[in-house]
């Protein structure tokens, strides 16, 4: 029998953390993207009213309903049975007009050249072992003058084995970066909750650096148009401590837009 293939691990891994997942994301848990990292994506993206959009990673859907709740025609992909089926069930309970289809963002097989105006994704493309596919992939199914426009964690502030030194109270002093040139895949376990040493999640990763998402991206006939380092602002933090050492020292998040 031939080894599992890098996605059928991811596909796996994700499967296992579906529940969980979705529920401590339904119920808020998860609040550097309720508190940060939404609102500010959000405010990157372009109008996407009365568009054609894919999003590419959707998970459990909570994304993607705020794109359509937005105006945006949407159509969404994961490589998750189980996160697609929580995604599909909510689209039931209220439904906003989305498709969701069980697909990788690496093989869009089942879409047609030239079918949207945009493609989004949040968090999910530096979960994926082939980001180069997938560029090219998103350029195929992106109409002429479409836009691509994606967040993942920053790759010079978190890559593997990186973390905070400390002073004497614990507070943050600065940011300590190792393992950039590291290019294989490695697990990684963590939690969104404060005070526990459990882990709720595994998660695959795959690690790109800047360059990677800059070259690969224009190598797949992409113009970049923007790309922007989040700064919390002083009501985030007031509002979850737990944010202010990314308003302090370094970004954690590295959003990009790039047109077809």
């Amino acid at each position: 029998m031939a080894p599992p293939s890098d996605e059928e691990k991811v596909a796996e891994l994700w499967d296992r953390n579906a529940a969980l997942w979705t529920r401590q994301v339904r119920a808020g848990q998860d609040v550097f993207r309720d508190v940060f990292h939404i609102p500010m994506f959000l405010d990157f993206l372009p109008d996407l009213s009365g568009l054609d959009v894919l999003d590419a990673g959707c998970g459990e859907g909570r994304n993607t309903r705020l794109f359509a709740r937005r105006g945006a025609r949407m159509t969404a992909v994961d490589i998750s049975p189980r996160l697609l089926q929580a995604a599909q069930d909510e689209e039931n309970r209220e439904p906003l007009g989305i498709r969701y289809s069980l697909s990788s963002f690496t093989n869009l097989s089942g879409v047609a050249d030239a079918s949207f105006d945009a493609v989004v994704s949040t968090m999910a493309l530096m979960d994926g072992p082939d980001f180069a596919q997938a560029a090219r992939e998103f350029h195929r199914v992106l109409r002429k003058g479409g836009g691509l426009y994606f967040s993942v964690t920053h790759p010079c502030f978190a890559p593997r084995g990186s973390g905070w030194l400390r002073d004497e109270s614990g507070a943050e002093t600065a940011r300590i970066v190792s393992n950039y040139w590291d290019d294989q895949p490695y697990v990684e376990q963590w939690a969104f909750g404060v005070g526990t040493d459990r882990p709720d999640f595994t998660i695959l990763y795959f690690p790109y650096r800047l360059e990677d998402y800059i070259n690969t991206l224009c190598d797949a006939g992409f113009r970049i148009s923007r790309i922007k380092e989040p700064r919390p602002t002083e009501a985030m933090v007031a509002q979850h401590a737990r944010i202010a050492p990314f308003r302090r020292h370094v970004p954690l998040y590295l959003y990009i837009a790039a047109t077809k």
